[in-house]
């Protein structure tokens, strides 16, 4: 995403969440990227730790948005935070979200904490309605649009084992593998963290 990086905080009780252990964010090409999520079948205090990890690692990348899928889990979990100015204010636990109405038609640039050092143009419906369960098992809906829209669009897309290259052309696709291919020979890809605030 084509955002000024996040300020970034050392004490998590800014996002009003228990300081717990962050998670590694995989990587493009791990094939854990590639397989759809399983449903969450119950939802409990279990699942509460967890989350605060994914969302913790997601405010630490600097991340819009992550999802389960992102940390090696395949469970269909996603959490979100469009406001990096106020974190932690609207910041969404997901559970087993899916897009139920979508109109229009816009371009956003992307980029992924799983794809190392790319970003594209991608195009998403500009609005969208999103129907989720939330930790204390009410079925929410949210109306999106723009920034949020496609955020959203992003993160049920690696649920459904999707990447945003997978939306660009096999042109610009292959243009990338090759550049990381290079990368990781020449042991530039190292993990470090982006320079921009990321889906």
């Amino acid at each position: 995403m084509g955002f000024e990086r996040a300020h970034r905080f050392d004490k998590f009780s800014v996002y009003g969440l228990n300081q717990m252990a962050l998670l590694k964010i995989r990587k493009f090409p791990d094939n854990v990227l590639k397989e759809p999520a399983q449903p969450v079948e119950t939802i409990d205090g279990n699942l509460n730790g967890f989350i605060d990890s994914m969302a913790q690692t997601m405010y630490a990348a600097p991340g819009v948005g992550l999802a389960a899928p992102q940390v090696g889990d395949s469970r269909r979990i996603v959490v979100l935070d469009t406001d990096h100015e106020n974190p932690g204010k609207h910041l969404l636990k997901l559970i087993n979200p899916r897009v139920v109405e979508a109109e229009g038609s816009i371009v956003w640039e992307e980029g992924c904490l799983s794809v190392i050092d790319f970003t594209a143009d991608v195009q998403r419906a500009e609005r969208v309605l999103v129907r989720a369960w939330t930790l204390e098992q009410k079925e929410i809906e949210i109306e999106a649009e723009e920034l949020l829209a496609v955020a959203l669009q992003h993160e049920i897309d690696h649920l459904d084992g999707k990447l945003f290259i997978d939306r660009i052309s096999r042109i610009k696709r292959e243009l990338y593998r090759r550049k990381l291919a290079k990368m990781i020979k020449e042991g530039k890809a190292d993990g470090k963290p982006p320079s921009a605030v990321r889906i």
